[in-house]
This record gives C-alpha cells, structure tokens and sequence, in this order.
C-alpha cells in the first residue's frame, strides 16, 4: 500500500486520539453502524481531499466500514495531524499522502498521489483537487462519477466552474446543508479559532480590540466568541445586509481602513483576495496580530506585508513578528494559514460530527443518483439534512414535538382563516 506520512510510529498515539474524537460524534457511529451491515459504498473508490485530522479520520473509518476504499490527502499545508495520518494508514489501512508543514510542490505531489488512484467519486475541502483534476488530469475525468465539496471557498469555485461550462461531473454543496454551515462555521469555526489565536500567542483577550473581517456564517461565530471572552470586536464587510446584522446584533462596523487604526488582533474569514492589503499593514499599531481563518491564505495581501518588513524574527511557534520599515511590529500567525489548524486542532468533535454526516450520506446518494444528475452543483437533500438533526437531538436526549392532524391540514389549507 502506497502512502506518505511523517513516522508511522505516531500511529499508537493518533488511534487513542482519534477514539477520543469518535465519541462526540453519535451520529457518524450510527451511520457507521448501518454502513458495515448494509455496504452501500461496495467496491468504491473516493479520493478526498480534507483535512486530516481526528475528525476526517472517522469518516475514513465510516466510508471504508460502508465499503469503499478512500484514498486521503490533506486540504491545507498546515491541517495535518501526522499522528493521526500515520494511524490511518497502519490501523484502517487507509492510504494518507499528508505531512503537517509541507512544501506547495508536496502539497500538489500528494494530490496527484490521490487522483492517481482513479477515485470514482471525490471529496475536497476548498475544492484543490477537483481543479488539479480538472486542469492536469483531465485524463481521469471520465472515471469520476460525482462528488462532495465541504467549505464556502470550495463551493464559490465551483459554482464558478459551472456557469463557464467547465464542471464535468455532479457535486454536493455540503457546506450549504443547514445542519453543517449553521452550525460548524459558526459554533466551530468560532471556538476553534480562538482556540488556535490563543494557543499560540497567550495574549488576553479581554479589553482588546478584535476586528472580524466578514460577518458569514464563520464571521458571526467568531466575533460571537470574542466578545464572549472580553473582547471589543469590531466589524468589517462589502455586504450591506451582513454589515446591518452585524450592528443588530451589537457589533461596530467600520470599514478595514478606519479598524486597522485601532485594532489589536485580526481575523480574517471573508472566502475572498487580500482583505488586509499592504496599505493597510502600515496603518497597524505597534504589535498588532493578524491571522487568518478562512480556508486560503491568500485573504492577507502577504507579498505585500513581504515587501514592507525590514527583518523576521519567529517569536513562538505559529508566531512570525515581522518588523516593517515604518519601525512597527506586525505578528503574522501560522504562515497566514487556517489559525485553528494551523496552530490547533480544528472543530470540535461534536460540531464535526454533523458535517461529516453529510458527507457519508451525500456520497451514498451520489452513488444512487450520479446517472441522474447534471453537471452541476447541488444541495444536500433536504431529507438527509433533516435526518443528521434529528439523529443529532435524539443522541443529545432531545425530543421535539409533532404537528397534530389538525395542524398539517392548516398548514395547507386556504380557505381555513381567522
């Protein structure tokens, strides 16, 4: 079996972790438990691109217990948990191409590594695979039957593809499930990125100006849990109707130029090209801290940060103080990369327990249903996003009411009034 991970001895460690992780995740074990009895995913084979992490893990474990043969590479340079990719690849024998901290020419080599294994469906985060798939491997395109994309990023590029006519095979917009963006962007993003900020910085958060550049789904939970430890978050966004929510909901919202004034940390989660731009770097106070939560780094202008810095200096793990020209200090966190991987340990089990749901029940629809589809982008079907929150609340020993017979008959009647 072919594979690329850091040292295969972490693989002892990485299994005790990735237990730790299977037993917030209830309604991924029930999936699990219906897949071994019942293989829906026979003799499949999915190349995934996600992060690798403790969470990713099992749905390794679930999609092969369904009996699909997944192929893993990582989504982003800095995601990987080398022990758990090494527990993978010796415990579930599942091949991972993925080493925390690799080069763009590794990061790209081990996708290939994955394409290379003629997945007949993928599933990516960000959606790097899909587009090396479709521009260096076109070759293997008619082998791929469908697939799932997991993040805002990924999904803006392949809608993107689809209306210039490019996309060659169906693809699930899992993130727009609501029992994923509703509840993963905002309860994990929010908690996971404060998590990563202050894990390697361990600077106060309360009494700090803490500016969010963007109000989604990711934006309303970190500003959320910013202003939940002290902070005085500030607001920033090109959206009207987000901006308007984000003042609604207590928060001011002033543009980056006027914030970058006055902040004291930064974070960006927009989806979008240089937020924070190197005229804006020059206007930080002294020791400002900037970093990034959204899935690419190119949301901080860093060649422009690159071109106003006299020297580096690495201050601490995931911590690179540049000093610019202007003699002010700029902290740069995780290379600019996702913070809460990058210097964490991402979502928390539990939130990425209905996420990943989605996606072992989105790819057992698109086995079912590809020969019926466009070549298009989709939603996750209403009935799957209902089942994982129903599942969800019955794990939590939560029950809800039904609608009375009376009531269903109102709820489609006309003529029935005051």
């Amino acid at each position: 079996m072919k594979y690329d991970v850091k040292d295969i001895r972490l693989a002892r460690e990485g299994q005790l972790r990735i237990e730790w992780a299977n037993e917030s995740m209830p309604v991924l074990n029930r999936i699990r438990k219906r897949f071994e009895k019942k293989k829906p995913l026979q003799g499949i084979r999915v190349g995934a691109c996600l992060h690798v992490t403790t969470e990713t893990a099992s749905l390794m474990q679930t999609l092969k217990a369904g009996g699909a043969q997944p192929y893993l590479c990582a989504s982003n340079p800095l995601s990987t948990q080398d022990d758990v990719a090494a527990s993978l690849v010796k415990n579930d024998k599942i091949p991972v191409f993925a080493i925390k901290g690799e080069d763009n020419k590794t990061y790209y080599r081990h996708i290939h590594a994955v394409l290379d294994t003629l997945p007949h469906f993928t599933m990516d985060d960000g959606a790097d695979l899909v587009s090396t798939l479709h521009s260096d491997r076109q070759d293997l395109i008619d082998e791929v039957r469908g697939g799932t994309e997991e993040t805002t990023t990924g999904i803006i590029r392949l809608r993107s593809m689809a209306k210039d006519g490019v996309l060659k095979y169906p693809i699930i917009a899992v993130n727009d499930a609501q029992t994923k963006h509703l509840f993963d962007n905002r309860y994990g993003t929010g908690q996971s990125t404060m998590d990563g900020i202050i894990r390697s910085t361990n600077r106060l958060m309360a009494g700090a100006n803490f500016v969010v550049c963007g109000y989604g789904w990711c934006g309303r939970g970190l500003a959320m849990r910013a202003r939940g430890m002290g902070a005085h978050v500030i607001v920033t966004e090109v959206d009207p109707v987000a901006a308007l929510e984000a003042v609604m909901d207590g928060f001011v919202v002033m543009p980056i130029a006027r914030a970058v004034r006055i902040g004291d940390f930064f974070c960006t989660v927009t989806g979008n090209i240089n937020v924070i731009r190197k005229e804006h770097f020059t206007l930080m106070k002294d020791g400002a801290i900037i970093a990034n939560s959204g899935h690419f780094n190119v949301e901080l202008d860093l060649e422009g940060l690159k071109s106003l810095t006299r020297t580096v200096k690495k201050m601490r793990p995931f911590v690179e103080q540049h000093l610019l020209k202007n003699g002010r200090r700029v902290n740069l966190l995780g290379d600019g990369r996702l913070i809460n991987l990058a210097a964490a340990e991402g979502h928390p089990s539990s939130v990425m327990d209905m996420s990943f749901a989605n996606q072992a029940l989105s790819i057992e629809y698109m086995v079912k249903a590809y020969r019926n589809l466009k070549q298009d982008v989709y939603p996750v079907p209403e009935a799957i996003d209902r089942q994982i929150a129903k599942e969800k609340l019955a794990a939590m020993g939560m029950t809800i009411d039904r609608l009375t017979q009376e009531q269903k008959r109102y709820l489609v009647s006309w003529s029935m009034g005051t």
